[in-house]
């Protein structure tokens, strides 16, 4: 989608995504220990982002969306917690080499090619030791799950996220199949999403550090 049909979705509804921030995201880091700068790529509304700063950590929220980014901002104005905000292209941006310890994608739903050059780009933006989680519309939800894009060019694939994953050199500790649970107009349905969980190989990262 281009950044006017972003804008236009975001502008109306209220929030499209909530304020909490996504059940996987919190399961997984809701147990690290704070530990240096965390960056929300596509970050819509803000709600990871938000929470994330919640729990101690210095927070950048990148989408491409200026409306998203807009309202993002108000979000943590009201919750008063102090998050850098940039609105830019997540497949082109230029990304602080080795500046983050933690980096979060929800839902950015591109085609493989353009998700090769993010994962490029956030490798290089991890820090040594630094954690990239992200939880996305899975391949098979088109055919047997609910929601989620139409299009099977920008939904994930497992088997070739993990072969993008350890080709730029992060080490894969998950890389599979999700459900969550959607409420439908025909009832409680499986959505199926994918799940990454991989770390830049070097100095101990974020996976094992309870909060202290």
């Amino acid at each position: 989608m281009k950044r006017d049909a972003w804008n236009h979705r975001y502008s109306a509804t209220d929030l499209v995504w909530g304020t909490e921030p996504n059940r996987f995201v919190a399961e997984a880091l809701g147990a690290c220990r704070p530990d240096g700068r965390a960056l929300d790529l596509a970050c819509g509304e803000g709600r990871n982002a938000i929470w994330l700063a919640k729990q101690g950590w210095a927070v950048t929220g990148i989408d491409y969306s200026d409306v998203a980014i807009e309202r993002a901002r108000m979000l943590a104005d009201a919750e008063t917690v102090a998050i850098e905000w940039r609105c830019a292209d997540t497949t082109s941006i230029d990304l602080e080499s080795g500046a983050f310890s933690l980096v979060v994608v929800s839902y950015l739903q591109v085609p493989r090619k353009d998700m090769q050059a993010v994962l490029t780009r956030i490798a290089d933006a991890l820090a040594p030791g630094g954690r990239l989680f992200m939880i996305g519309h899975a391949l098979r939800n088109l055919e047997e799950g609910t929601g989620g894009p139409q299009h099977p060019s920008v939904l994930w694939n497992p088997e070739e996220l993990a072969l993008d994953l350890a080709g730029i050199g992060l080490q894969v500790e998950r890389c599979e199949e999700v459900l969550r649970s959607v409420e439908t107009e025909g009832g409680m349905l499986d959505a199926i999403d994918t799940l990454v969980d991989a770390l830049r190989p070097g100095l101990a990262g974020t996976r094992n550090r309870g909060r202290q």
